[in-house]
């Protein structure tokens, strides 16, 4: 499935710890936010997984958004980057 995964951590160490994490399963695209376009169930319960341990949850937050492949679709963006490539996009 296709994800965008985005953050809000206060500490510096936590947020370096957790955007280490998130780089082995996408694409940075701003400085808190990464495109996970072929996350299985399994990997997704892992980042969350992860993120759960890391994050102060009193003052951090980490969201999960899924997209379908119409959703895909119809990203729109200005400026910089590259619109998402659908051929590795999987259904789970």
């Amino acid at each position: 499935m296709y994800y965008i995964i985005c953050y809000d951590i206060s500490d510096n160490r936590i947020r370096y710890r957790v955007v280490k994490e998130l780089k082995g399963y996408g694409t940075r695209v701003q400085k808190s936010v990464f495109q996970c376009p072929d996350l299985t169930e399994k990997k997704l319960l892992d980042i969350e997984e992860k993120m759960e341990a890391l994050i102060d949850h009193g003052t951090d937050s980490v969201h999960y958004f899924r997209l379908c492949r119409a959703c895909v679709k119809e990203i729109e963006w200005t400026g910089l980057g590259q619109k998402p490539q659908l051929d590795s996009f999987r259904v789970v």
